[in-house]
Protein backbone atom coordinates (compact mmCIF):
# COMPACT_ATOMS: atom_id res chain seq x y z
CA UNK A 1 0.00 0.00 0.00
CA UNK A 2 2.77 2.47 0.87
CA UNK A 3 4.66 1.75 -2.36
CA UNK A 4 2.05 2.69 -4.94
CA UNK A 5 -1.23 3.22 -3.06
CA UNK A 6 -2.69 0.06 -4.57
CA UNK A 7 -3.78 -3.11 -2.79
CA UNK A 8 -4.03 -6.05 -5.22
CA UNK A 9 -7.15 -8.19 -5.19
CA UNK A 10 -6.45 -11.65 -3.78
CA UNK A 11 -9.90 -13.19 -3.31
CA UNK A 12 -13.21 -11.87 -1.92
CA UNK A 13 -12.57 -12.85 1.71
CA UNK A 14 -8.99 -11.53 1.83
CA UNK A 15 -10.06 -8.38 -0.01
CA UNK A 16 -12.77 -7.87 2.63
CA UNK A 17 -10.48 -8.19 5.64
CA UNK A 18 -7.83 -6.04 3.93
CA UNK A 19 -10.50 -3.34 3.46
CA UNK A 20 -11.38 -3.53 7.18
CA UNK A 21 -7.67 -3.33 8.04
CA UNK A 22 -7.17 -0.23 5.89
CA UNK A 23 -10.39 1.46 7.02
CA UNK A 24 -9.58 1.11 10.73
CA UNK A 25 -5.76 1.07 10.53
CA UNK A 26 -5.50 -2.22 12.44
CA UNK A 27 -4.01 -5.59 11.56
CA UNK A 28 -6.72 -7.99 10.41
CA UNK A 29 -6.09 -11.53 9.29
CA UNK A 30 -8.15 -14.54 8.34
CA UNK A 31 -7.32 -18.20 8.61
CA UNK A 32 -8.68 -21.51 7.33
CA UNK A 33 -9.53 -23.08 10.67
CA UNK A 34 -9.84 -26.56 9.13
CA UNK A 35 -6.18 -26.41 8.03
CA UNK A 36 -5.02 -26.16 11.65
CA UNK A 37 -3.49 -29.00 13.57
CA UNK A 38 -4.56 -28.40 17.16
CA UNK A 39 -5.71 -25.04 18.44
CA UNK A 40 -4.32 -21.72 17.26
CA UNK A 41 -2.28 -19.92 19.88
CA UNK A 42 -0.33 -16.72 20.21
CA UNK A 43 3.24 -17.28 21.35
CA UNK A 44 6.78 -16.01 21.24
CA UNK A 45 9.05 -17.76 18.75
CA UNK A 46 12.20 -19.54 19.83
CA UNK A 47 13.45 -19.21 16.24
CA UNK A 48 13.29 -22.89 15.25
CA UNK A 49 9.61 -23.02 14.21
CA UNK A 50 8.73 -23.69 10.56
CA UNK A 51 6.84 -21.04 8.60
CA UNK A 52 5.70 -21.94 5.09
CA UNK A 53 5.60 -19.04 2.67
CA UNK A 54 6.33 -18.06 -0.92
CA UNK A 55 9.29 -16.08 -2.18
CA UNK A 56 9.67 -15.13 -5.86
CA UNK A 57 6.87 -17.57 -6.70
CA UNK A 58 8.57 -20.52 -4.99
CA UNK A 59 7.39 -22.32 -1.84
CA UNK A 60 9.94 -22.00 0.96
CA UNK A 61 10.23 -22.60 4.70
CA UNK A 62 11.41 -19.71 6.87
CA UNK A 63 12.04 -19.46 10.58
CA UNK A 64 10.81 -16.50 12.60
CA UNK A 65 13.31 -14.49 14.59
CA UNK A 66 13.80 -15.53 18.19
CA UNK A 67 11.43 -13.44 20.31
CA UNK A 68 9.09 -12.64 17.42
CA UNK A 69 5.37 -12.78 18.26
CA UNK A 70 3.69 -15.49 16.18
CA UNK A 71 0.46 -17.36 15.75
CA UNK A 72 1.00 -21.10 15.59
CA UNK A 73 -0.54 -24.53 15.87
CA UNK A 74 0.92 -27.98 16.60
CA UNK A 75 2.68 -28.10 13.19
CA UNK A 76 4.29 -24.69 13.07
CA UNK A 77 3.83 -20.99 12.52
CA UNK A 78 0.64 -19.91 10.78
CA UNK A 79 1.19 -16.14 10.90
CA UNK A 80 4.25 -14.05 11.74
CA UNK A 81 4.80 -10.64 13.29
CA UNK A 82 1.61 -10.78 15.30
CA UNK A 83 -0.91 -10.87 12.48
CA UNK A 84 1.03 -9.47 9.55
CA UNK A 85 2.63 -12.29 7.50
CA UNK A 86 0.24 -15.08 6.59
CA UNK A 87 1.56 -18.59 5.96
CA UNK A 88 0.41 -20.64 3.00
CA UNK A 89 -0.87 -23.70 4.89
CA UNK A 90 -3.73 -21.90 6.65
CA UNK A 91 -4.49 -19.10 4.21
CA UNK A 92 -8.03 -18.48 3.01
CA UNK A 93 -8.46 -19.36 -0.63
CA UNK A 94 -12.25 -19.71 -0.98
CA UNK A 95 -15.42 -18.44 0.67
CA UNK A 96 -16.69 -21.23 2.86
CA UNK A 97 -15.66 -23.75 5.45
CA UNK A 98 -14.66 -22.74 8.93
CA UNK A 99 -12.75 -19.48 8.95
CA UNK A 100 -11.51 -17.43 11.86
CA UNK A 101 -10.41 -13.82 11.90
CA UNK A 102 -8.20 -11.77 14.17
CA UNK A 103 -8.59 -8.02 14.58
CA UNK A 104 -5.71 -6.67 16.65
CA UNK A 105 -5.89 -3.33 18.40
CA UNK A 106 -4.02 -1.42 21.06
CA UNK A 107 -5.61 -0.07 24.22
CA UNK A 108 -5.64 3.41 22.64
CA UNK A 109 -8.23 2.31 20.05
CA UNK A 110 -11.74 3.17 21.26
CA UNK A 111 -13.82 0.04 21.97
CA UNK A 112 -16.56 1.38 19.69
CA UNK A 113 -14.15 1.56 16.73
CA UNK A 114 -13.03 -2.03 17.26
CA UNK A 115 -16.69 -3.11 17.43
CA UNK A 116 -17.37 -1.16 14.22
CA UNK A 117 -14.46 -2.94 12.49
CA UNK A 118 -15.81 -6.32 13.62
CA UNK A 119 -19.27 -5.40 12.41
CA UNK A 120 -17.91 -4.34 9.00
CA UNK A 121 -16.15 -7.70 8.68
CA UNK A 122 -19.22 -9.67 9.83
CA UNK A 123 -21.52 -7.77 7.48
CA UNK A 124 -19.20 -8.40 4.54
CA UNK A 125 -18.99 -12.09 5.38
CA UNK A 126 -22.80 -12.30 5.50
CA UNK A 127 -22.90 -10.71 2.03
CA UNK A 128 -20.31 -13.18 0.68
CA UNK A 129 -21.79 -16.25 2.40
CA UNK A 130 -25.49 -15.74 3.16
CA UNK A 131 -26.63 -17.93 6.01
CA UNK A 132 -23.15 -18.24 7.54
CA UNK A 133 -22.84 -18.44 11.31
CA UNK A 134 -20.63 -15.81 12.95
CA UNK A 135 -19.35 -15.93 16.51
CA UNK A 136 -17.45 -13.06 18.14
CA UNK A 137 -15.02 -13.43 21.01
CA UNK A 138 -12.84 -10.71 22.53
CA UNK A 139 -9.53 -11.57 24.11
CA UNK A 140 -7.44 -9.05 26.02
CA UNK A 141 -3.74 -9.84 26.02
CA UNK A 142 -1.39 -8.31 28.55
Amino acid sequence: MEKDGYVPSINPVVDLYNAVSLRFAIPVGGENFDAYSGKPRLSVADGTEDFDTVMNGEAIIENPARGEVIWRDDVGVTCRRWNWRQGTRTRLEIVGGRMWFILESLATMPEEALDEAGNMLAGGLRDLAPGCEIYKHKVVVG
